[in-house]
């Protein structure tokens, strides 16, 4: 047998017996780094396992990668499960995953701080986009299990904080790879046809498992995309989702988001009967107030009797008439000596009075003649004496001593 000459292909198949013999090879654990990790378009992931003194080639085909929870990367510490085979035609053994799991931590644990940081990065977690809550919803949409207790103490809650509320539930299944479509399309319903002012989702507690449809990130874009304020409140205190970061607000448990969501109604009533206890004090001082200025008005002897009052302003309006006439009478008075003395005065300056006294004056075309060189031989003057006027005809003209 050791004569045999074997072709390199009758090798390669020889070797591959042996080893998919080997029942130990057909499924093994192995640990190690990833690296040249890469995904090709046919959906089949290519890498390499290595430790410090070794590589190991790996390979996992598409059906076996879709239900990896996390996303590998070069430098990650794994441990792999598979077979080992022969390729033939390469002549090398490898690895066939069927499931990586990170060494030292869960893969769901790896999957969430991924997603964790990738949406943090593209904002979704800022606060800035965080819208307020109603102060008083209306309605109030319940997006989760339809027969869970959570939903069962969220419509408690509600019923005896704040009964004025519409409670709409809107069930989902909130585990299993169905839960996540079901809870995007809820959301999205509800926005579409506004179902309500406020929504809340999420469900009891359990493991990170049983949690992780709140950590689909197809919910979280769903949770941030909503026009509709959300409360995300999922599982026990310690339970964070990635619901929780990208929601407007987040409960602690289902409970506690019912309280987030509204005010109490007792504490509402409250401040009601406060408020009302405050205006009722207020006028009462208000209707005391007025009683005692309606008692000072009443004894007033006007309002008692009105006609006094008009008696007493008609009195006055004859006296201030008397004082007025009386006053104009002096003004008038007044003036009429001061007309009669500028009137005598006038006419004492009156050129009239001056003519009467033998005096003339001469106009020549109107003007009145002040000098001999206003005239000429030959000149038509107008000679206005005390009781009429003569045209005249100047024969000659002398000046004083000439």
């Amino acid at each position: 047998m050791g004569d045999k000459v074997y072709s390199v292909s009758e090798l390669n198949g020889r070797i591959k017996s042996l080893i998919d013999s080997d029942p130990s090879l057909d499924g093994v654990y192995v640990r190690g780094e990833l690296s040249n990790y890469k995904i090709y378009p046919s959906g089949h992931h290519y890498f390499t396992m290595k430790d410090a003194e070794g590589t190991l080639r790996c390979v996992m085909f598409k059906g076996s990668a879709g239900k990896l929870r996390f996303r590998p990367e070069n430098g990650m510490q794994v441990i792999a499960f598979g077979r080992v085979t022969v390729y033939p035609r390469d002549g090398a053994y490898q690895l066939y995953c069927t499931s990586i799991t990170p060494d030292g931590i869960g893969d769901l644990y790896v999957a969430f701080e991924q997603l964790k940081e990738k949406l943090f990065k593209e904002g979704l977690f800022d606060p800035a986009h965080k819208k307020p809550l109603p102060l008083y919803p209306e309605r109030i949409a319940l997006i989760t299990s339809g027969a869970g207790a959570a939903v069962r103490d969220m419509i408690r809650v509600l019923g005896k904080r704040f009964p004025l509320a519409k409670v709409i539930v809107m069930p989902v299944r909130v585990q299993g790879v169905e839960a996540p479509p079901e809870i995007v399309g809820a959301i999205k319903y509800a926005n579409r046809h506004k179902v309500a002012d406020l929504i809340i989702t999420g469900r009891g507690g359990g493991s990170i498992e049983d949690l992780w449809a709140f950590n689909d990130e197809r919910v979280a874009r769903a949770i941030f995309e909503s026009e509709i304020p959300i409360i995300s409140a999922v599982g026990h205190e310690p339970d964070v989702t990635i619901a929780d970061y990208v929601a407007d607000v987040r409960a602690a448990t289902p409970s506690n988001g019912a309280e987030l969501a509204v005010q109490d109604s007792l504490k509402l009533m409250e401040i009601l009967a406060a408020v009302e206890s405050r205006c009722k004090g207020a006028l009462g001082r208000k209707l005391e107030s007025s009683r005692e200025r309606l008692g000072k008005l009443a004894s007033n002897r006007e309002l008692r009797s009105p006609m006094t009052y008009v008696n007493d302003r008609r009195q006055r309006l004859d006296h201030d008439m008397d004082r007025l006439i009386a006053a104009a009478g002096n003004i008038t008075a007044k003036n009429r000596n001061k007309f009669t003395a500028l009137a005598a005065g006038l006419d004492a300056m009156s050129p009239l009075k001056v003519l009467g006294r033998g005096y003339s004056v001469a106009r020549k075309e109107g003007a009145v003649v002040k000098s001999v060189k206003d005239i000429k031989t030959g000149d038509g003057i107008t000679i206005r004496l005390s009781d009429g006027s003569v045209d005249c005809t100047v024969t000659e003209v002398s000046e004083d001593g000439k």
